[in-house]
């Protein structure tokens, strides 16, 4: 089934696009949550329309989303943690960890944003991406050291 998406969605295209998904996807989920339109020859007319709409909307959270990893890019996360023996850490840290300390400093990011393969299990620098935007990906600066 051909829908033209009226947002990003992840893993599937940008806004504007015509792509092809299955017909449950489309009926189920993209449709009544308005993320895409059925593709027919009226729906065509209603996005043309809309189509500037939508550019602007984009170039305003990516503007938006660069500001953002300016901002991220010249802080710095420090998060003080529990050692035992040998510098080995009780618990780790995770992505809330640094999203809470982002936040104290002003620097509202949700933590499905930050990118952490594992959690940190250990002291020492780290450099964490955070994808802001589809084509924003911002590197945090994370020293985890001792409490």
């Amino acid at each position: 089934m051909k829908v033209i998406l009226r947002d990003n969605v992840d893993n599937l295209g940008q806004a504007g696009e015509l792509v092809d998904v299955k017909p449950g996807f489309a009926r189920n989920y993209l449709v009544p949550k308005g993320l895409a339109l059925v593709y027919n020859k009226s729906n065509q007319a209603i996005y043309e329309n809309e189509k500037k709409m939508i550019a602007a909307k984009v170039a305003r959270e990516k503007k938006g989303a660069e500001e953002l990893a300016a901002k991220l890019e010249a802080a710095s996360v420090t998060i003080a943690v529990s050692v035992g023996e040998d510098d080995k850490l009780f618990g780790s840290v995770t992505s809330q960890d640094i999203a809470n300390n982002l936040a104290e400093q002003g620097l509202q990011v949700d933590k499905r944003r930050i990118i952490l393969d594992e959690p940190i299990k250990a002291l020492g620098l780290y450099t964490v991406d955070a994808k802001l935007h589809s084509e924003v990906i911002a590197k945090i600066k994370v020293w985890v050291v001792k409490q």
